[in-house]
């Protein structure tokens, strides 16, 4: 099969290459320049572990190549995949959908025979059928179908999840487009993964019900973990003891400082909006969203109490930066909460992460950046864990402490304990839905 896919960010591009692998024809279209020179050189823009590899292997097989030229990569294609952003629209929440329209639009123009046009970019529900509506009114001519193909990309899992899913969903209409689609994902057919094939419609809400669901699990473990802090339950004990209920599982009831990424804060926010405009409100989605903002400010009063209440003048060292650990990825993070509110608070901030760092030095200034966890801890009234980087999972902990000016530590994704910090020389230990040490904080 030959396909065109739109756009070269996280999804566009994993998929592309993915889809490469399989044994189709791709060509990744981009309207960035410099982009698509670093892809043609064997560059990748984003962190993704094995991408680079991946890539490289389906460029020299002459399966995939990259482009500025949709018209001539959508010439012969059996399928379109639009994979460009859907952020979350400024003011009202909405997903803004101005790139996905423009590229059907385009599309429109440049086809002249029969295509599949498939959405692989998270949309709202209603999007493909207005996707149809902008490419007919640009070619009133041109024979095509439209599919609905959410994506269920964890970053830094990206090409397992792609290549053994958990399911594909494909929202189609016509028989035709549904033999287009089976013969793209006909190596996963091969292996029995589950193929879900709906309507439209449904297609697009399984992505948004399920991204909402999932942030559901987190902000529920993390009120769980506040409440456990007051009662002297153990959060961990906790998630375990309901995990084993093989109705919840123990997949995301790991207690932290709150969610961030690119989906969920941005499809339950989406989510949230068109529950209100069909009048069908969402309202557990709505108190989600709330929480999570909650849960990141409690992190910043936890973190001052520990400072003695205040942050001036103290020398804070964070370790992890992005969203999570194994991926560059910094959108809506609460690192973007957290240490804005210590350097406003008047503290010199210290920052180690192993991807963290490009998009760290723009969105977070005044941070003093560093590339040795001792080195950043050296004379620092705190350390703050936000990023469980397998990097920062064995430490020395007696190096930590005894190279600090005040050893103390905030363990925000439970990693140690209060024993092992006690041990190690820290004179305060807290974590995250488990007792602190002194008992006192």
């Amino acid at each position: 099969m030959r396909i065109a896919m739109i756009g070269t960010g996280y999804v566009g591009l994993v998929s592309g290459v993915c889809f490469s692998d399989f044994g189709h024809d791709v060509i990744c279209v981009d309207k960035d320049a410099q982009k698509i020179e670093r892809l043609q050189n064997g560059e990748i823009p984003i962190y993704e572990p094995g991408l680079d590899t991946l890539l490289a292997k389906n460029v020299e097989a002459g399966r995939l190549s990259f482009t500025l030229d949709l018209q001539s990569a959508i010439q012969g294609a059996d399928a379109v995949f639009i994979g460009v952003g859907t952020p979350t629209r400024r003011g009202d929440g909405h997903a803004d959908l101005t790139y996905v329209m423009a590229a059907a639009e385009e599309i429109a123009k440049a086809a002249s025979d029969y295509l599949v046009v498939v959405t692989k970019s998270t949309v709202p529900v209603g999007t493909n059928r207005k996707v149809a509506d902008v490419i007919k009114a640009a070619n009133p001519a041109l024979d095509f179908d439209v599919a609905s193909n959410p994506e269920f990309l964890r970053e830094g899992a990206a090409i397992d999840d792609f290549m053994r899913p958990d399911r594909v969903v494909v929202g189609i209409e016509t028989e035709r487009a549904q033999k287009v689609m089976e013969e793209i994902y006909r190596p996963l057919f091969l292996r029995d993964f589950p193929i879900i094939t709906t309507d439209l419609e449904s297609a697009e809400m399984i992505k948004y019900a399920a991204n909402a669901f999932l942030a559901t699990k987190i902000t529920f473990i993390n009120e769980i973990a506040a409440l456990c802090e007051k009662t002297g339950a153990d959060v961990k004990e906790v998630s375990k003891g309901m995990g084993l209920d093989g109705r919840i599982g123990n997949k995301f009831l790991h207690a932290g400082p709150g969610f961030g990424g690119s989906c969920f804060p941005k499809d339950t926010n989406a989510l949230a909006r068109i529950g209100q405009e069909f009048a069908s409100p969402m309202l557990i989605t709505e108190a989600v969203i709330q929480v999570n903002d909650s849960v990141k400010r409690r992190m910043i009063e936890k973190l001052r109490d520990l400072c003695d209440g205040s942050f001036n003048g103290k020398k804070i060292t964070i370790f992890g930066v992005t969203f999570k650990p194994n991926t560059d990825d910094m959108r809506d993070a609460p690192s973007l909460t957290i240490v804005p509110a210590l350097i406003g608070g008047g503290a010199k901030v210290h920052a180690v992460d192993p991807q963290g760092r490009h998009e760290g030095e723009a969105l977070l200034p005044h941070v003093t950046w560093e590339t040795d966890a001792y080195d950043a801890a050296k004379d620092a009234d705190l350390i703050v864990i936000l990023t469980e980087w397998n990097e920062f999972r064995a430490l020395d902990l007696s190096r930590l402490a005894s190279g600090m000016a005040a050893p103390r530590l905030a363990d925000l994704r439970n990693i140690y304990s209060a024993e092992d910090a006690k041990g190690a020389g820290f004179k305060a230990y807290v974590s995250i839905g488990r007792r602190s040490y002194p008992d006192t904080l």
